[in-house]
C-alpha cells in the first residue's frame, strides 16, 4: 500500500539526489577539469558532436528543472536516453562494479530516472501549466 502522505516527500527527495548528482557531474566538467578534455575525449572515441551537445543540454535541464520539480516527469525521460547511453560507454571499457568507473552507477542512475518518471513531480515542486499532451492525457 502507498502511504499518500509521504509519497510526494519520497519523490522529492529522489528528484533532489538526481538533481544534485547532475549538478556534480556539471561541476566535474566545467569547474574540475577543462570541458575540452572531456569533449575532445568523447570525440576521439567516435561520438559525434551532437551527442556531446545532447549530453551537456540534458545535465543542465536535469540539474536545474529537477531540482525545482519543472516538469519533472519529461526532464527524466529526455535524459533517460544520454544516461543509457553512459551505461553503454562504460559498460564496454569498464566492469560492472562501482570501482574504476564502472557501468553500475550510470544504470543504477538510470533506473533512479524511470522512477521518477513514474513518480511525478513530489512536494515542493514548482507550479507550471500542463503541457499540451498531459491534457489530453488527462482527459482520456
Amino acid at each position: 500500500m502507498i502511504d499518500t502522505r509521504t509519497a510526494p516527500y519520497a519523490a522529492l527527495l529522489l528528484r533532489v539526489t538526481i538533481a544534485g548528482y547532475f549538478a556534480a557531474a556539471l561541476y566535474g566538467k566545467f569547474v574540475l577539469k577543462p570541458i575540452s578534455l572531456w569533449w575532445n575525449g568523447l570525440l576521439k572515441a567516435g561520438y559525434p558532436e551532437w551527442v556531446l551537445a545532447y549530453t551537456l543540454t540534458a545535465e543542465f535541464a536535469a540539474a536545474i528543472f529537477l531540482l525545482l520539480g519543472i516538469y519533472t516527469r519529461w526532464v527524466s525521460l529526455l535524459v533517460l536516453p544520454m544516461m543509457i547511453g553512459a551505461t553503454h560507454f562504460w559498460m564496454v571499457r569498464k566492469n560492472f562494479w562501482f570501482v574504476e568507473g564502472g557501468w553500475a552507477m550510470p544504470f543504477a542512475w538510470s533506473i533512479m530516472l524511470v522512477v521518477q518518471s513514474l513518480l511525478g513531480d513530489g512536494a515542493l515542486s514548482v507550479k507550471v501549466p500542463s503541457l499540451p499532451w498531459e491534457r489530453r492525457l488527462e482527459r482520456a
